[in-house]
């Protein structure tokens, strides 16, 4: 199918495609204008391996118009597992779960009508946003079940490793009532939103087997929760009211969920979309051949208008029916800038839509086709995609602490110190256009030093310090890592950080540990509260302290980049600009490279220390100073003036 044909299919703009439940009668639609018949077929239990397990019906589904079958089915089915048959002209087949399923059986091999109602947690309809200030923003990314699967975690061992791992509000470490961990953490950490990686149900972890691990970038039902992070698999709507409830709790915490999501490519290039209409959902070359920027075997034709209208759909399913405080797209650059703008506009539309945090990654896994001239989401796109729609920014990740694809290529804060010339970029969140994109205002830029992907901050530290010992507070490593958080809370833009980069968070030189195993990737509560280590966290909770008490760090109320300060060598220092000429309330930032102390004049003015590189508070502290100030080694100073 080329662009052409796909384009002549008919577009359908209702809203009520997939299971439409009512105690009346349940009404199926979908979207697959060139089959020639489609029936659906009802079952017991999502399984045939289950107890009871029965096909109960097939009811023949209608030409509705617009490409859409319709079948409008008598009583409450509310609990009833059901698929789409189809057949098409050449003849050939296709069984699928519908892709506007919202509930599924144990491996999402077939959708569940839902009640969403009968599915919602105690008090799911009080829950609500948190309101956090955009200059308050920060993020913090964890996987699932690295979140509580510690068997230090206190958390219930029937709840390790699940939704409901991030629901008890007091756990400590072996419960002694005294080292917070999981939520109990999160609530002092001070970062303002957690992003899940994927929670949608993902292909590659078997549901009905326990020990299971994938990091979940293999989309297979992209409205239905992830089975395995559920108390029971078998039973669609328990993974709905547990995912509620995790995301209930994040919400009581104070605390935004950002949602990854996966809407480049499916797990299969077989999939149940594709399976629907075939030759319609996958990107193709000229000459046939699916496209494979994704790494995965294929990408999805988000320029075609019914895959557009998909993601834009299930973008505000997620938003609307869990609460979704953000999404992170993984791949953003396969979407097309018409699709991610769409995407913007719809969300603007709920209430208090404007607020929910919309970035992704401006790359690709490789070549891809997009076509009738759409434009890639990436960097270059910068003046056409909306403003509020930011990017990881990978050359702030790259210049702190070295090439991420190159294990002992170095930083400005261990061992290049010339990598300062980008860091001064960084200050500004990129505004100068220094390296060919140029963001309209600073909260586009997600400012980070690492993620899932890759090494994690300290075992990138210690690659290119040659230091093996991943598990010794070496003291060089934790002034690196200070100074590297440093940095990305006194730029402009988001910041954002990996789960247990506070604490120096080790997987022992694996970058890449998407399979596993959990032992490999689970959070080590037991390491977050060893002296050094705690330490480490103290200061990344004093610099996100500082970044909340002052505002204009952030940049988020369209402050013009810092004004950057004369100093030797490598040296940066910069004031955020205030109003007015007063300099008391002014801040003074200063990084300082160098394996020694570095002498720095000051503005005019008192100044006294909110971070001298080792501690860091809101609070003013130390001596006052003028004139003159010595930087400790690999450090971030910030001064207030007084």
């Amino acid at each position: 199918m080329n662009w052409q044909q796909a384009c002549e299919l008919p577009y359908y703009g209702g809203n009520d495609l997939g299971a439409n439940w009512t105690r009346a009668q349940t009404v199926f639609k979908l979207w697959a204008p060139t089959a020639s018949a489609v029936e659906v077929q009802l079952f017991a239990t999502g399984t045939d391996g289950e107890p009871g397990a029965a096909a109960l019906a097939v009811h023949a589904m209608q030409p509705a118009g617009q490409g859409v079958w319709s079948a409008a089915v008598p009583g409450d089915l509310q609990g009833v597992y059901y698929l789409y048959a189809l057949q098409f002209p050449d003849g050939h087949q296709a069984v699928v779960v519908d892709p506007y399923a919202r509930a599924a059986g144990a491996n999402g091999q077939r959708g569940m009508v839902l009640d969403l109602d009968a599915a919602a947690p105690e008090g799911w309809q009080a829950d609500a946003r948190p309101q956090i200030p955009a200059h308050a923003r920060a993020v913090w990314e964890v996987h699932v079940a690295d979140f509580s699967a510690d068997e230090h975690s206190g958390v219930p061992e029937a709840w390790r490793g699940t939704y409901l791992g991030f629901v008890p509000e007091d756990t400590t470490l072996d419960g002694d009532g005294r080292h917070p961990t999981c939520l109990n953490y999160l609530k002092g950490l001070g970062v303002s939103h957690v992003q899940l990686q994927p929670i949608f149900d993902y292909a590659t972890v078997d549901e009905t087997k326990p020990g299971g691990y994938n990091w979940g970038y293999d989309p297979l039902n992209y409205n239905v929760p992830e089975g395995s992070f559920s108390t029971d698999p078998y039973h669609g709507e328990v993974r709905v009211r547990e995912c509620r409830a995790m995301i209930a709790a994040l919400h009581r915490a104070g605390l935004g969920v950002v949602m990854d999501v996966v809407y480049n490519h499916t797990y299969h290039t077989d999939s149940w979309l594709e399976r629907t209409v075939p030759g319609y959902w996958n990107r193709r070359w000229p000459d046939g051949r699916i496209t494979n920027g994704s790494g995965c075997g294929n990408d999805l034709a988000s320029e075609r208008p019914m895959v557009r209208k998909y993601l834009v759909d299930s973008v505000l399913y997620w938003a609307r029916e869990y609460h979704i405080d953000g999404f992170r797209f993984d791949l953003m650059a396969l979407e097309d800038v018409e699709t991610m703008n769409a995407i913007r506009a719809a969300l603007d539309d709920l209430p208090g839509g404007r607020e929910i945090l919309m970035y992704g990654e401006p790359w690709t896994g490789g070549g891809t086709y997009l076509e009738g001239g759409a434009r890639p989401a990436d960097k270059r796109a910068l003046g056409t995609l909306s403003d509020r729609i930011g990017f990881f920014c990978d050359d702030t990740r790259d210049a702190v602490k070295g090439n991420v694809f190159d294990a002992g290529n170095a930083g400005y804060v261990n061992g290049a110190p010339q990598a300062g010339y980008d860091v001064l970029h960084a200050v500004g969140a990129w505004r100068s256009g220094a390296h060919g994109f140029r963001p309209r205002q600073a909260m586009q830029v997600v400012q980070y030093v690492s993620a899932h992907d890759n090494y994690t901050l300290w075992d990138k530290l210690a690659a290119v310090a040659r230091r093996p010992g991943y598990d010794t507070p070496d003291a060089d490593l934790l002034a690196q890592n200070r100074m590297a958080a440093g940095i990305c809370l006194t730029c402009q833009g988001l910041p954002f950080l990996q789960a247990g980069e506070e604490f120096g968070r080790t997987k022992h030189g694996d970058h890449n540990s998407y399979q596993g195993p959990l032992a490999a990737n689970r959070l080590d509560w037991q390491r977050a509260h060893r002296p050094e280590f705690a330490a480490l966290t103290a200061f990344y909770r004093g610099m996100l302290a500082i970044r909340r008490a002052f505002p204009r760090l952030s940049g988020a109320a369209g402050e013009p980049e810092p004004f950057l300060l004369a100093l030797p060598g490598w040296l940066i220092g910069f004031v955020p600009e205030t109003e007015g000429n007063d300099p008391v309330g002014q801040l003074a930032v200063y990084y300082n490279p160098e394996p020694t102390r570095q002498w720095v004049t000051l503005p005019s003015g008192t100044w006294r220390r909110l971070c001298d590189g080792v501690h860091a508070g809101a609070a003013p502290f130390g001596p006052l100073c003028r004139d003159a100030l010595e930087l400790e080694p690999r450090s971030v100073t910030v001064l207030l003036a007084e």
